[in-house]
């Protein structure tokens, strides 16, 4: 089918670029080693560490997550260290085989992708750790594969009522600059994150937080690394300036992405996405559709999975929604094939913008012969016309 008008792009990450950081990075190139770069490189630097909720060093990597995770690991870590992760879903999943195949030894605690990490489970497993042969914790914040958020100050209490010295490394891919975030009163030692979702980039850079902590583990730490480290990094970063060439026109991006965080104000942008977040559940729940996370308190303010009903097959409706419709949701992804689809709410994202997003849901959903109530949408519309 031919379309006309702008692509809804609603999957969760990459998100829509503003028009305003496309243009930021349509600059000419800078050389990367002169004193005009070092300025941008120190500004930046420094910006970024609100976004974070840290004063503590922020790095930044020409890659993606993915690499971000292997700086984690690797920094902190030795060979045949021991750490614990939580199946959350597939992201969770990802990191943890990223950590065997480090040479790390995992103990993978199952779960059912329908809820975040237990604080109990937390406890229980360290305290059972009277060696203390776990050397880190390993949680998804915001799980993209399921539109679940695991409860990190309530992970660290846990961690702490142990008096167990393992690390916590926490991933916020998703959640960074949509959700509320606080690296260091939540006693995180290393922030994973990554440039394509709340800060509003294309993706190519990726993020470590560093605490005193994770910095001290990392002088001990012998898993092999070079292009990960955090030593020259950190060094170069004192002047503004970066080891190896760096993304530099993501960086004149990220730049003009922090103004538009700052500018709107870190506790507006997290209170959108929860709105825009209640929204979309209203719009599930009234269609008669069961929102796949199953804990209240765990609701992704970024994304929303949406379980599909037996007989149906959510790769056929997204497919419908993208034909008909000219809108990407996002798929199932292991586990959840064909199961779910996924509502990406993050980002630079407006009242419109989701109420255009749920009518091509719910006009997919009766094309697909789903059956709903298509009344549905009007409680999220109600939602929305509320401040």
């Amino acid at each position: 089918m031919t379309h006309t008008g702008r692509h809804f792009l609603q999957i969760p990450g990459p998100t829509n670029t503003p028009d305003r950081v496309l243009r930021a990075m349509a600059a000419p190139t800078m050389d990367h080693r002169g004193p005009e770069f070092a300025k941008l490189g120190w500004e930046i630097l420094q910006a970024i560490k609100p976004v974070f909720g840290t004063t503590q060093p922020v790095v930044i990597y020409p890659s993606s997550g993915t690499g971000a995770w292997e700086a984690a690991l690797v920094n902190t870590l030795s060979p045949g260290d021991k750490v614990l992760c939580f199946e959350t879903g597939h992201f969770a999943t990802l990191w943890q085989e990223m950590a065997e195949g480090l040479g790390l030894e995992v103990e993978f605690v199952p779960g059912d992708w329908r809820h975040g990490v237990a604080p109990q489970a937390v406890a229980d497993k360290l305290s059972a750790d009277t060696e203390r042969t776990v050397k880190a914790v390993l949680v998804v914040h915001n799980e993209t594969s399921t539109g679940v958020t695991s409860r990190i100050p309530e992970i660290r209490e846990a961690i702490d009522s142990t008096g167990h010295p393992a690390l916590l490394l926490v991933d916020t891919i998703s959640s960074l600059g949509s959700l509320e975030y606080k690296h260091d009163e939540w006693g995180v030692d290393v922030t994973v994150a990554g440039s394509q979702k709340g800060l509003m980039l294309p993706p190519g850079l990726s993020f470590n937080a560093i605490s005193e902590k994770a910095l001290a583990a990392s002088k001990t730490a012998k898993l092999t690394r070079s292009f990960w480290s955090w030593e020259p990094m950190l060094e170069a970063n004192k002047r503004g300036v970066f080891p190896y060439t760096p993304a530099t026109n993501l960086l004149y991006g990220l730049r003009e992405a922090l103004s538009m965080l700052d500018e709107e104000g870190l506790a507006n942008v997290y209170a959108r996405h929860q709105r825009h977040a209640e929204a979309t559940r209203l719009a599930v729940r009234g269609w008669g559709l069961e929102v796949l996370c199953a804990d209240e308190r765990e609701h992704s303010g970024s994304l929303t999975g949406v379980l599909v009903p037996e007989g149906h097959d959510a790769d056929k409706i997204r497919a419908i929604i993208l034909d008909r419709y000219n809108m990407s949701l996002g798929a199932g992804l292991g586990k959840l094939t064909g199961r779910i689809f996924r509502i990406g709410h993050l980002g630079d994202f407006n009242d419109l913008m989701l109420a255009g997003t749920l009518a091509g849901v719910q006009m997919g959903l009766v094309v697909a012969g789903v059956p709903i109530d298509t009344t549905g949408i009007n409680a999220a519309l109600e939602r929305l016309q509320r401040s």
